[in-house]
């Protein structure tokens, strides 16, 4: 039998989960998986929606003009089933992330302190030792992030955020607030197949799943690991970043650097730092 197209119109997330979705013997019997980059605008071909048996969305408002959900399922050929899946997103452990352009991984009290005008060493020693409970409303923020992630859950019917709300505490679900590991991409999976009737994915090739974004991991202040009860991060934690390992204090360290030598474009600047 002939596969048919699977388009996934989704973001950085789109890859890992196709690979996911193949782990499944009858999705990877029935569909050839094709992804297009919703953020990135990537057009997908007239030629493969008109031949798609099976596609699969991450929620696009009307704002996104013919590349918005609803404009791309009212071209879709008939008989061709759809479903919305997980965009997932958590700022839980990085309360202070701030998604400002014009710097990657924004911190908004390391960016507080380097628009103060400070040196470097008291901008470091002040980011590190601010009480962060007494300055920012910690359980806020994680019950912000947590409501706006609902409201996005709300578009799928693939569950994934009492799973993140369940263990993120206990083990790291997430590299960064958007690249989410293996183990949360498997559950996703999991849950697409599950609401499309298919067979479940192979347990052995899901333990083997790569999301393509092991080679870093957003460190966690630790400040915020202690009060977030996070078994897993601690100020002696190193993380993988580009090739190396680094503590929380040497990427704040890297950060301040590159901010004061005038660098945007901080994700080259920790390669090779």
């Amino acid at each position: 039998m002939e596969k048919r197209p699977a388009i996934l119109h989704a973001n950085c997330q789109g890859a890992p989960l196709a690979e996911a979705l193949r782990a499944s013997p009858e999705f990877d019997a029935s569909f050839a998986s094709r992804v297009y980059l919703n953020y990135a605008r990537q057009p997908i071909p007239h030629a493969e929606l008109d031949a798609c048996g099976l596609f699969l969305y991450q929620h696009l408002g009307p704002e996104w003009g013919e590349l918005a959900s609803e404009a791309l399922l009212r071209r879709l050929p008939s008989g061709c089933r759809s479903l919305c899946i997980p965009n997932m997103f958590f700022r839980g452990p990085w309360p202070l992330w701030s998604g400002a352009p014009g710097f990657d991984y924004r911190d908004v009290l390391l960016d507080h302190l380097l628009d103060m005008g400070l040196p470097r060493r008291d901008i470091l020693h002040l980011h590190l030792r601010t009480p962060l409970a007494a300055k920012y409303d910690l359980a806020a923020r994680l019950d912000e992030t947590t409501a706006l992630e609902r409201a996005r859950q709300a578009h799928t019917p693939v569950p994934y955020l009492d799973y993140v709300l369940d263990s993120f505490r206990s083990r790291s679900l997430f590299h960064t607030i958007n690249h989410p590991r293996a183990e949360l991409l498997a559950h996703a999976a999991s849950g697409i197949l599950c609401a499309l009737g298919l067979q479940a994915p192979d347990p052995a090739r899901l333990a083997a799943l790569s999301t393509d974004y092991e080679e870093f991991s957003l460190p966690i202040h630790p400040q915020a690991a202690e009060f977030y009860g996070l078994a897993y991060a601690d100020a002696d934690t190193r993380y993988p970043v580009y090739g190396k390992t680094k503590t929380f204090e040497d990427y704040a360290a890297a950060y301040v650097d590159c901010r004061l030598a005038g660098i945007e474009d901080f994700i080259s600047y920790l390669q090779v730092a």
